[in-house]
């Protein structure tokens, strides 16, 4: 079984639509697929509608956090998405994102930069607008040559020239509604530290006592002795470990099914789920 429990649609920053997304991912050879998009489960319904015989999706989110300072991401699986308390926190998220994009881009062109509000809502489509959509925008005019170069600190990354802080929930929060809402909780690539500042291992052993179901150890930003030393510490802290692409279709080089999960992982985080369950694939349209 083939399980990679961390991918985006075009509901927040992928390029894939959630259709064409659960297609790729049976032609990637996957058996389960997630679709965590930021903040938001908007294309859940499109991807079940499409979901092909053979492929299971876990319905999911990928949550902002942000814990003394520091940019974290909560990958929440087969929560409830009506329940109340956590909706109204993803909308405040997600409420945030637009003045945040539209202050980002005022420096942007303060540095030269001539980035517009109506290429960056052109490049969003119908998805959540984020940093990557500017990223995106900084490509198409040159100014970088990849997304990746838009996330430095001349740019867009942590703390750069043109970054802006927007909302983003507390993650001992996050745990305790979705919790509340009967999912799961994995703290998404707590290792990558060229994104920035990273989670203090003595954060994550208090977020593991409030709940933490576990962390995503195989991921295309942990190199081997970052796979070896977060393994090491979900050991000594009950985690469960998970892996996943985190594809972003062609906003990303990375490939669906790049890094999978342990399919007795995947049990288990499906076994500990009441708010949802996973949806097997009937065929879809």
């Amino acid at each position: 079984m083939r399980v990679d429990l961390h991918t985006h649609s075009t509901a927040s920053d992928g390029t894939d639509r959630p259709g064409e997304l659960v297609r790729n991912a049976v032609a990637a050879g996957l058996d389960v697929v997630a679709l965590t998009d930021h903040d938001t489960t908007r294309g859940h319904a499109e991807a079940l509608a499409a979901l092909p015989e053979g492929l299971t999706l876990v319905t999911g989110a990928e949550l902002s956090c942000r814990v003394d300072g520091i940019s974290m991401h909560m990958l929440a699986y087969l929560f409830d998405a009506r329940e109340p308390a956590l909706l109204a926190e993803r909308e405040l998220v997600r409420d945030d994102r637009v003045p945040r994009a539209q202050g980002m881009i005022a420096k942007l062109n303060a540095l030269g930069a001539p980035v517009t509000w109506e290429q960056v809502a052109r490049i969003a489509g119908d998805g959540s607008v984020g940093r990557p959509h500017i990223a995106t925008a900084l490509v198409e005019l040159g100014v970088v040559r990849s997304v990746d170069d838009a996330f430095t600190a001349d740019w867009l990354g942590d703390g750069g020239r043109a970054h802006m802080d927007k909302h983003e929930t507390d993650p001992f929060e996050a745990i305790r509604l979705v919790k509340a809402a009967g999912g799961v909780t994995v703290f998404a690539h707590p290792g990558a530290a060229k994104r920035g500042r990273t989670v203090p291992e003595a954060t994550v052993a208090e977020l593991a006592a409030a709940g933490l179901d576990g962390i995503e150890v195989d991921h295309m930003d942990h190199d081997p002795d970052t796979r070896a030393r977060l393994r090491g510490l979900a050991g000594e802290l009950g985690l469960l470990v998970t892996g996943s692409s985190d594809y972003h279709g062609s906003r990303k080089t990375c490939v669906l099914g790049e890094n999978l999960t342990d399919p007795e992982v995947y049990g288990e985080i499906v076994r500990r789920a009441t708010g949802a369950f996973p949806v097997p694939g009937t065929g879809g349209r």
